[in-house]
């Protein structure tokens, strides 16, 4: 299922892809895509507002109240609704995204991919009717698809999905995202035939003093971090009020006139890296890119624009990287380092202080590169920079703090992770009768025959009681009437409500704490397509889960 999952999840992402560029190559100067550098400043400006009017006139139109995109939604949904993610909302993100990236709003398409991959597993579980906690794995698959398609890094794509979005390491979903990730992957490099997404040339370190500047690197990363964090959390919790076509609208504003300052903001942006990867583009313009690029992002996702911060991370990291690079030939002497390695080190640095995912960052440098020697530096750097970001700034995940600003919270704990991965139909019990709540001592007896551990009581207005099939034995020992109401007689009795056989032990407990009920049966659709209990599934049962 990892693989089909990866595979339709890899051509939702090939065909979002090949929409965005074909119609930038038709409509930008000298049909290259993300030359948006080469319009004339009136468009630069022009082009993200009609962006934000058009993005606005969608989501007013067709969202019905679904304003919340990317990987942050993603998450949204594995926490509070067991991974469910909807057509519309694949549809949303789809154009939504395609919309806000042709028109230069500075986004990247890493979060509009692994929302698309996350979307396709999603519905591929439950057009299959599969459980909810395959579901949160096809989902993880959908992630990794998504990371994996953008870099073509499959590695990186499978931590992603599982430091990020799942938040846990476990075998039974390790190897399905896996299949997924190396899927979706193939597909990605035989329809843009291996095309690489950043011109990498060999990268090593010069030598081991210059790790002193990557530790400065890494101190400037987490700074500006924190401050990339912190000014999307401001204007997103200040816009909460505004409508949305006001949002998308006030973006594009935004991002226009960032671009008439510097037109290179605008889109994703990986042409503009390529050049600072290469040494191509001076000190003064990196700084400026640093900033404008901070607040372009920052304005185009605070305000509700459907695009990623992914890429916008690494624009800004690789930026600021570029400004290191030449602090070594001044300072020391012999062979230094290519300011190709500071640019990518500030990209990893950034992005796993953003995201609050170092092990994704560092996997990432590595599979770009495909060269060890990047991994001391990088480690470092990863390493202060998230130290920095949060403990010295006080700021949590990219994504966490976008969740909070719609008043979400996505902390949860070891025990609600082992019950949200395990299927109800996994502990239910199937040792039960069903019986109408009065019956003849005979059919009782009968009943019993068949050494059921419950009795499922139909009683009035079809509600359900439970009650341990001994009570009924003894009642029926003791006493000799023709005629027994199960509801009357001397028993331990249990209210009861039902569950879907897809739900998971979480929901199950939930469904326990949220109502007066004390047991649960699960029901599904028997052969002949009606509804029928399957199981009964009580507390302890569901203690039992991670007891033990």
């Amino acid at each position: 299922m990892g693989l089909v999952c990866g595979f339709l999840a890899g051509m939702v992402i090939v065909l979002f892809r090949l929409l965005v560029e074909s119609i930038q190559a038709s409509m930008l100067p000298g049909g290259q895509v993300e030359n948006y550098e080469a319009l004339p400043p009136l468009i630069q400006f022009a082009l993200p507002v009609v962006g934000g009017l058009l993005l606005g006139l969608m989501f007013v139109r067709f969202s019905k109240g679904l304003h919340v995109l990317g990987i942050p939604r993603v998450m949204e949904r594995l926490i509070y609704h067991q991974g469910h993610l909807s057509l519309r909302g694949l549809l949303l993100q789809f154009f939504g995204a395609a919309i806000a990236i042709i028109t230069g709003h500075s986004v990247g398409r890493e979060g509009p991919h692994v929302f698309l991959g996350a979307a396709s597993g999603s519905l591929l579980g439950q057009y299959l009717s599969l459980p909810n906690n395959s579901i949160r794995i096809l989902v993880g698959c959908g992630t990794a698809a998504g990371i994996s398609a953008s870099f073509d890094t499959p590695l990186a794509g499978v931590i992603f999905a599982l430091e990020v979005v799942m938040m846990e390491y476990t075998l039974i979903s390790f190897i399905p995202i896996m299949l997924a990730a190396v899927s979706a992957n193939s597909l990605s490099l035989m329809m843009f035939e291996g095309e690489r997404v950043f011109d990498l040339e060999i990268i090593q370190l010069g030598s081991l003093h210059e790790l002193a500047f990557i530790l400065m690197l890494g101190l400037a990363a987490g700074t500006v971090s924190a401050a990339y964090v912190q000014l999307i959390e401001f204007i997103s919790d200040k816009s909460q009020k505004m409508s949305i076509w006001l949002r998308n609208l006030s973006a594009g504003v935004l991002v226009g006139l960032c671009a008439l300052v510097a037109p290179q903001v605008m889109g994703i942006g990986y042409d503009t890296v390529n050049q600072i990867l290469l040494g191509e583009i001076g000190l003064s313009l990196l700084a400026l890119l640093v900033v404008a690029k901070l607040i372009a992002t920052a304005a185009s996702v605070g305000l509700g624009i459907p695009g990623g911060t992914i890429g916008p991370a690494l624009f800004i990291g690789a930026a600021l990287g570029g400004l290191f690079a030449p602090l070594p030939s001044l300072l020391l002497e012999g062979p230094v380092s290519d300011p190709g390695v500071y640019a990518l080190i500030g990209m990893a640095a950034l992005m796993g202080a953003a995201l609050q995912a170092p092990l994704a960052a560092l996997t990432t440098v590595i599979e770009l590169t495909h060269n060890p020697e990047i991994i001391m530096p990088g480690m470092l750097a990863i390493v202060v920079a998230s130290l920095v970001s949060s403990e010295v700034f006080g700021k949590s995940s990219m994504f966490h703090t976008l969740l909070e600003a719609t008043g979400l919270n996505y902390h949860t704990d070891p025990v609600m992770q082992s019950l949200r991965r395990t299927g109800a139909a996994e502990f239910m019990n199937r040792s039960f009768v069903q019986l109408d709540a009065t019956l003849s001592r005979q059919a009782a007896m009968m009943a019993l025959n068949q050494k059921p551990e419950w009795v499922v009581i139909n009683g009035p207005e079809d509600e359900l009681a439970l009650m341990p099939s001994v009570e009924l034995l003894r009642n029926l020992e003791l006493q000799d009437d023709a005629e027994i109401d199960l509801l009357k007689i001397p028993a331990t009795r249990y209210q009861m409500s039902p569950i879907r056989m897809q739900s998971t032990l979480q929901e199950a407990l939930e469904t326990l704490d949220n109502s007066s009920a004390e047991a649960l049966y699960i029901e599904w659709f028997d052969e002949a397509h009606y509804w029928r209990i399957q199981g009964i599934l009580t507390r302890a049962q569901i203690e039992s889960a991670y007891r033990f």
